[in-house]
């Protein structure tokens, strides 16, 4: 049997992966990790860390495990959330749960872990792994988690060979209600706790609050674009992906003023709420922002043309395969279902690289595509590749 590290949360999927492992024999320890110190805009009634390390620590008791604390504050500062204000201030929209998960769990986690003797790191992710000998080498596979619902492989969509190979997902095969099951009957006392949301080791937070605090507050303007704007009834053949992919470009003489804002890098594509506009038969929703002249484009309601797009565009650089092995040559074009971000339904598409990257060629328009976000692909089950929205 083998020595596997758990990352305890504090939460009851990372609990019932230590218990289940514990179950088939194997030598678990668990680590917490503490990665951040700061509660800076975090949303009141939001458990903070020292709460989930209790709750780590009383789990691991029950399981009558060794249980190990380490503080990883500084590392996920550099890696995660200053990379977070970075793009934000550009204007982009980053994802700092696949960043924590490429760059602290899977990585300076994974070698704490290591130093610990560890022979596999083990999570609660609602994923899967496969392995299988390819031409005599070990490919190491991501898969969809077996609850649709809880699906997490997205969030690991930057792993590598090398991280999957010291990863394991005891909690990937069940679903939601049996993990709470087993939690209960085990009595463990997580069982009933509510699971985490927002910000990755963060919390929910008020976001404008949290980036206030690189990010200086400056009032903007917010205008209207019509559904009928000159631009979206522009004829773009269907080859021409790079039109495709170019995202609407407005100016304040497009549309009117109808409010205002507290800075244009405090929003992003396919928002709905906090802007503070109301009085409209349908809702205002985020359809540009350009945080040069700080200023926030909207449109009325769900349907608006200017929320969707047909194609996106990622640079070469940023283009990411869990096999390398599977990396596309310049000119190949390939079928792949795609998700541009958590929990969106698959959709059908075509990538095609290019000598500057790759394309993604939707079979529908995609609502909300923003730049900063990571787009997934898979084939069936398998997480093959990702990479981040360049535009």
């Amino acid at each position: 049997m083998a020595r596997v590290v758990v990352g305890l949360s504090g939460g009851v999927d990372s609990s019932v992966a230590a218990y289940l492992l514990k179950e088939q024999g194997h030598e678990v320890i668990g680590l917490f990790m503490r990665n951040w110190h700061d509660t800076t805009g975090t949303l009141e009634g939001d458990c903070p860390w020292y709460d989930d390390q209790l709750f780590a620590e009383l789990v691991a008791k029950r399981l009558d495990i060794p249980f190990r604390f380490v503080d990883l504050s500084k590392e996920y500062k550099q890696r995660v959330v200053d990379y977070m204000f970075s793009e934000y201030e550009q204007g982009r929209t980053p994802n700092p749960d696949v960043l924590c998960n490429r760059e602290i769990k899977f990585d300076v986690f994974l070698k704490e872990a290591l130093k610990m003797g560890a022979d596999f790191v083990a999570t609660g992710h609602y994923c899967q792994k496969t392995e299988e000998l390819v031409d005599g080498r070990t490919v190491y596979r991501l898969l969809a988690g077996a609850d649709k619902n809880k699906d997490q492989s997205y969030f690991l969509c930057q792993l590598t060979q090398e991280q999957l190979r010291y990863a394991l997902f005891p909690i990937g095969h069940l679903l939601k209600s049996e993990v709470r099951a087993i939690a209960a009957e085990q009595k463990l006392a997580t069982a009933k706790r509510k699971d985490s949301q927002g910000i990755c080791f963060v919390g929910k937070v008020d976001l404008p609050v949290f980036l206030q605090q690189q990010i200086a507050a400056r009032e903007g303007n917010v205008h209207e674009i019509l559904p009928s704007w000159r631009g979206y009834g522009r004829e773009v053949a269907e080859g021409d992906l790079q039109a495709l992919a170019e995202p609407y470009r407005y100016t304040v003489r497009d549309g009117k003023k109808v409010g205002v804002h507290k800075g244009a890098h405090f929003y992003t594509i396919g928002q709905r709420k906090g802007l503070g506009i109301g009085g409209r038969k349908e809702s205002l929703f985020i359809i540009a922002t350009d945080v040069k002249e700080n200023v926030i484009y909207v449109g009325e309601g769900d349907s608006h043309p200017g929320l969707y797009r047909r194609a996106l565009h990622i640079k070469a650089d940023e283009v990411h395969w869990v096999d390398p092995a599977l990396r596309m040559a310049e000119g190949e074009r390939r079928r792949y279902e795609v998700r541009i971000r958590y929990r969106q339904p698959l959709q059908g598409a075509e990538l095609v690289a290019v000598g500057d990257g790759l394309y993604i060629l939707f079979d529908e328009p995609q609502r909300g595509i923003a730049a900063g976000q990571f787009a997934a692909w898979y084939d069936g089950e398998v997480l093959v590749g990702s990479g981040v929205i360049e535009k």
